[in-house]
């Protein structure tokens, strides 16, 4: 047979078949969660990631480490995209995701070692993972929109594993993303005429300069462009704005034109016309009532000069997506020939101001009347800080909106896991055969989450687990966690420690999947050379893992 399949391949390609092909599999995938999982919690660590030009990373965000780490190994890419998915659905717990699969491959390579099928363990994880989700429906809790605290509260522990500055600096924070959320959910259009929100009406601006308390929500978009013409005001109180999707310059022929001018006067008359031609522009821009113009493409000097003459401001070639924004939140209409322009086309806005924020003029359009978009405006001492503020508040956005589309959350601290984990335990003997192994493992996985916490925080992670599993037994204690700040065992529920049910449902989904993806594999074929997408040869001791590490 080996003969066989050595004819059939071609010279230099690498092959590793059965049990073999599994436990490489399994010991890369436990690799990679293993070089994540010390950042998770509030007391984790950060990496610092450095690319091949040089560039640096400092985070504690497991999507963006995964992200960095330019993994060669196929299973390791594998891992990574539940990273991925998990970053895209929800936004946080992309730590907690790749640790449970971690875990999870783990195991299922003891049980190999038992002699029990991978289609067993398969089996016996998905009927695992149908059972947590029922749990988790079980154990969650309601809140709406409106139960601020709450999402307070659920903010402040996504960002809790970031080093972005004092606590108060955090409850800031964690107010705007609640804010912000409130502002673009929209009720009716979610999964059961719930709540749906669209973070991409959330928009984020950073600039390095000034201090993480200087963070700020604006009621309304900031624009990374300037007023184009330095005679234009520069703070328009109670601004009406037009949107333009069209240039105010005179458009050119589509075919080659050419046009004989033999005397001045013709040259003249050119001129006066193409002016004329601008003008007219204006006069309709002037005649809508608008007092500042926001246009996706250029403007003309001549165009420019006249809308300054009549005191109208103008911001040229702004982004589709900020065009989009302003409308949401001005309520605006994007009008795509100036001549169809008029009064019910303009949005209002509070105020809208140019200023030079670290050297760089840049226009807020502010105090917009229940705005459907915002902008978060993140300041930080130098460029790392500011992408690492970034990150929490993207993490933020992720877990609140998750929290309010789906209207359930649970406790956190590991506590939710615990309770996952002792029912499991309960459910396995009901199931009972072979499967029951693998419930068990897929218990022991999911308490890897509150382990590592424990581990992180400097305590003994084996007393925790016993302690935990004290409080849980027989359904009781559920809120009980890992205090990492006390070096305890707590009542989450009482410290204000809640997570989003979806994150955590999201993450055993993810991470289930991949771990029967993984394990479905016997047979490992890589194409000749070993690299860029095929497996490098030796096995998991030549698997490499990036540059970083």
């Amino acid at each position: 047979m080996a003969k066989v399949s050595g004819e059939v391949m071609a010279e230099g390609t690498n092959r590793v078949i059965g049990r073999d092909a599994m436990r490489i599999n399994i010991a890369i995938g436990y690799a990679v969660a293993n070089i994540i999982k010390t950042t998770l919690g509030p007391k984790g660590m950060d990496k610092m990631l450095v690319s091949e030009l040089g560039d640096i990373v400092i985070t504690n965000d497991g999507a963006t480490i995964l992200e960095e780490m330019n993994v060669d190994h196929p299973a390791a890419k594998l891992m990574v995209e539940i990273a991925k998915t998990q970053d895209k659905e929800v936004g946080d717990g992309t730590t907690t995701a790749v640790v449970i699969a971690g875990n999870l491959l783990k195991k299922a390579g003891d049980l190999l070692d038992q002699s029990i099928h991978p289609t067993t363990i398969i089996k016996g994880y998905e009927i695992a993972s149908k059972k947590a989700d029922v749990l988790l429906e079980t154990f969650s809790k309601d809140v709406k929109p409106t139960d601020t605290e709450i999402l307070n509260k659920i903010a402040l522990v996504s960002m809790g594993s970031k080093g972005i500055g004092s606590d108060d600096e955090k409850k800031k924070i964690a107010q705007m993303v609640v804010k912000a959320i409130s502002q673009v959910a929209t009720a009716g259009k979610g999964k059961n005429g719930g709540f749906e929100v669209d973070s991409d009406f959330i928009k984020i601006e950073k600039k390095a300069g000034g201090e993480v308390i200087d963070t700020e929500l604006i009621s309304g978009v900031l624009v990374d462009k300037e007023i184009v013409n330095s005679s234009m005001p520069k703070n328009i109180p109670n601004a009406k704005i037009a949107l333009l999707d069209a240039a105010l310059e005179i458009e050119k022929t589509e075919t080659d034109a050419k046009i004989e001018i033999t005397s001045p006067d013709q040259l003249d008359a050119y001129l006066q016309q193409e002016e004329k031609m601008l003008k007219t522009m204006v006069d309709k821009v002037k005649l809508s009532g608008a007092t500042i113009l926001f246009c996706q493409k250029g403007i003309d000097d001549i165009a420019q000069a006249h809308l300054a003459k009549e005191g109208i401001a103008a911001v040229r070639r702004v982004k589709k997506s900020d065009m989009e924004k302003l409308a949401r939140a001005t309520g605006a209409k994007v009008v795509s020939s100036v001549s169809e322009l008029s009064s019910k086309d303009l949005g209002l806005a509070g105020l809208v101001e140019e200023k030079k924020v670290s050297g760089e003029a840049m226009v807020f359009v502010r105090n917009c009347k229940d705005p459907k978009s915002v902008t978060i405006f993140v300041r930080g001492g130098t460029d790392h800080v500011a992408s690492e503020v970034e990150r929490a508040i993207k993490d933020a956005i992720g877990s609140v909106g998750s929290a309010v589309e789906s209207g359930k959350y649970v406790t956190g601290g590991g506590s939710i896991e615990m309770s996952l984990a002792a029912a499991l335990n309960e459910y396995a003997v009901e199931i009972g055969g072979r499967e029951q192994l693998a419930i068990q493992a897929f218990a022991e996985s999911i308490e890897s989450i509150p382990r590592t916490l424990a581990e992180n925080a400097g305590m003994d992670s084996i007393d925790a687990i016993v302690a935990l599993r004290n409080k849980h037994k027989g359904g009781k204690g559920t809120t009980f966690g890992v205090n990492v700040f006390k070096g305890e065992i707590s009542d989450m529920e009482a410290l204000g420690v809640l997570e989003p049910a979806k994150v955590k449902k999201q993450a055993i989904s993810s991470a289930t999947e991949t771990t029967r993806l993984i394990l479905r594999i016997d047979d490992i074929i890589a194409s000749r050379g070993g690299r860029g997408g095929g497996m490098p040869p030796g096995g998991p001791g030549g698997a490499e893992m990036g540059g970083d590490y």
